[in-house]
């Protein structure tokens, strides 16, 4: 009987085009947006053409400067700054008339660099631009050292070396902070729907006497809906995963570079679906409970609104955290683990200890809000409208 029931909630979730538009489709679409955004945001500018505007008196020589970069453009304008303001350049470079021929004669000169911080292109471009001043700087110093017969190596007695305790590419900490986001996300607002239908639905369109009229007991019902919500969440996490993973694979250059599992790949990956299909069951107890809650839909899905912004905050609180710092009350708080744990698995580290603390902390909330669930059902004051 609870098969039966089972299979036929997940026919009437599938059947309705509303439900099956925003189980799957809509989060394909969120997260295929957000690959792209992320791919953006981590690229460092390589490939793209800049504008850089400067004073109509800027000169061939001083152009030289920035012949390292082939892909900074210079555009002469009599008003650079308005030229940027207009967004006909990304950044602006404001010299002296005679920049370079003051800095030959041994003149103090200066320039100004404009740009926007709020821009990630004129960010690139401000980049480049003070990097390309930097090392014409310590041209002309080097060069005036050694025209006064003084070693170059006297004003700089030591050098500095960074080192990183890790080889991984720096992208992959995006990728542990962007996956996570968007399998919890695609996970609730494929789920979310479904869970209103099955109990604040039957509510709204009066159906639900007439189903607890049937021989069969309320918590076989329970169990069957609450069955129904977990597989929906879990197909749109399983295709969500398998979105993610060929866009990244097929359609994207810096986050392909940052993924890399070695020898470790096909068990990181049965580990993120595992790890998924738990979450879509702590997700699937919560978003039942609030249902039933829930008069109508619309009161439902408000209720649940919450729950599913629970899973953007974790994504701010694990970012900055190495992942050699990761404690075991990182594993131990639901949300917050799933963040925690993908971000292990991605730079291909297993550990089954936080693996069992992720899982067993996700099952005792799931089991606790699945028994508040049951309690709620049982009375006719929250399954009768």
């Amino acid at each position: 009987m609870l098969l039966k029931i089972y299979l036929k909630e997940m026919k009437d979730c599938f059947r309705d085009r509303r439900t099956l538009l925003l189980t799957v489709l809509l989060p394909i679409v969120m997260m295929t947006g957000l690959t792209f955004f992320y791919e953006k945001l981590i690229s460092d500018g390589e490939g793209e053409t800049f504008r850089l505007a400067v004073n109509k008196s800027f000169s061939a020589q001083e152009a030289k400067i920035f012949e390292i970069y082939e892909n900074i453009d210079l555009v002469k304008s009599s008003d650079p700054q308005k030229t940027v303001e207009e967004g006909n350049a990304q950044a602006a470079l404001l010299t002296e008339p005679g920049f370079v021929s003051k800095i030959q004669e041994g003149e103090a000169s200066a320039v100004t660099i404009i740009g926007n911080s709020f821009s990630q292109n004129s960010s690139n471009l401000t980049n480049m631009v003070t990097n390309a001043l930097a090392a014409y700087e310590k041209g002309i110093i080097t060069d005036r050292l050694q025209a006064q017969g003084t070693d170059p190596k006297l004003i700089q007695p030591f050098t500095i070396e960074q080192r990183e305790i890790s080889d991984e590419d720096p992208g992959i900490n995006l990728l542990a902070m962007i996956i996570p986001m968007m399998l919890a996300l695609a996970i609730g607002v494929g789920a979310n729907p479904a869970a209103a239908d099955l109990f604040a639905g039957e509510k709204e369109k009066k159906t639900m006497e007439a189903l607890l009229m049937t021989p069969v007991s309320r918590s076989t019902l329970l169990a069957a809906k609450w069955l129904a919500i977990t597989s929906v969440g879990s197909i749109t996490g399983l295709v969500t995963l398998i979105v993610v993973a060929l866009e990244i694979n097929l359609l994207t250059e810096n986050l392909k570079k940052a993924v890399s599992f070695g020898e470790n790949a096909y068990l990181v990956i049965g580990l993120a679906v595992l790890i998924s299909f738990v979450y879509a069951m702590f997700n699937a107890s919560l978003l039942m409970v609030t249902s039933i809650i829930g008069k109508t839909v619309k009161e439902a899905q408000s209720y649940s609104t919450p729950v599913l912004m629970l899973a953007m905050f974790p994504a701010m609180i694990i970012s900055s955290i190495g992942v050699n710092e990761l404690a075991f009350k990182h594993f131990a708080i639901p949300i917050v683990n799933i963040f925690s744990i993908f971000k292990e698995l991605l730079f291909g580290i297993v550990t089954y200890e936080h693996i069992l603390v992720t899982v067993a902390s996700n099952l005792i909330v799931m089991i606790a809000a699945f028994i508040i669930g049951r309690i709620l059902f049982l009375k006719d004051k929250w399954v009768m409208n």
